[in-house]
């Protein structure tokens, strides 16, 4: 299926050139394939046992699915499959059904690959919720603007294939303890970029960063014991913090 280009706001090609130390390429100029935006199957060694088989599966599962709320993203979005978490969606979002296609350790460019290689191809969902990002910090540091190309590419692949879908984007989360952490501004410095991508008529932003820090924005273990993950009480945060919003886009 051909694919149409999303131009980018105006916003957020201005917050590019202004919000980083080095600024990057006007995105009206040529510029080289970034790994980000190009569609790249998972081959980590620790993947290899599961990640292929996770999206055949997923595949199987999903023929000529409806479903109200489709999770896509990386291992925080994984985690809603692990135990006792089933609960507390269960506790928020009663009566609603979903559909997790989160794949632990991916970037942006595995998503993308996932998308161009049947992952929604047969699911009809009211909603998507889209939390990517943080592995493109913290497995390469990618630049901040190269990451939002990513999510970007990914909001693109996701308006064509489904295009009936309203997209919840999530802000990335905090990571590690320290506010004047690396991975912590960059994740923030993406967060700035990919927020100018709402449109309010599909396409949603949402940041509940702050939910999950303390009034010295401390990230702590008590919500994210590896400063990364959340665990039962982190997805009970997320889950409250997002349900205003959620709620309001599936009516």
């Amino acid at each position: 299926m051909p694919l149409k280009v999303f131009a980018l706001p105006t916003t957020l090609s201005l917050l590019m050139l202004v919000s980083c130390a080095h600024p990057p390429t006007a995105l009206n100029s040529k510029m080289p394939p970034l790994e980000s935006t190009i569609a790249k199957k998972q081959n980590a060694s620790w993947a290899a046992s599961w990640w292929q088989m996770r999206h055949n599966k997923k595949l199987e599962q999903a023929k000529n699915s409806k479903v109200d709320i489709l999770l896509l993203g990386d291992s925080l979005t994984h985690g809603w499959e692990d135990a006792g978490r089933e609960e507390i969606w269960q506790q928020y979002y009663p009566l609603l059904t979903h559909f997790n296609i989160g794949f632990s350790g991916d970037r942006t460019e595995h998503v993308l690959w996932r998308l161009q290689h049947g992952a929604v191809d047969n699911i009809q969902a009211k909603v998507t919720v889209l939390l990517i990002g943080t592995n493109n910090t913290g497995h390469r540091m990618d630049p901040a603007q190269h990451t939002a190309l990513g999510v970007k590419a990914i909001i693109n692949e996701l308006r064509v294939r489904m295009p009936q879908t309203k997209i919840l984007l999530l802000a990335i989360f905090p990571r590690e303890r320290s506010p004047f952490n690396d991975m912590r501004k960059r994740n923030e410095d993406i967060n700035q970029l990919i927020s100018a991508l709402s449109d309010e008529e599909s396409i949603f932003y949402l940041d509940i960063s702050q939910q999950f820090l303390n009034n010295k924005k401390y990230l702590t273990s008590d919500v994210m014991p590896d400063l990364l993950h959340p665990n039962n009480r982190g997805y009970q945060v997320w889950a409250k913090s997002m349900r205003t919003q959620l709620l309001r886009l599936l009516n």
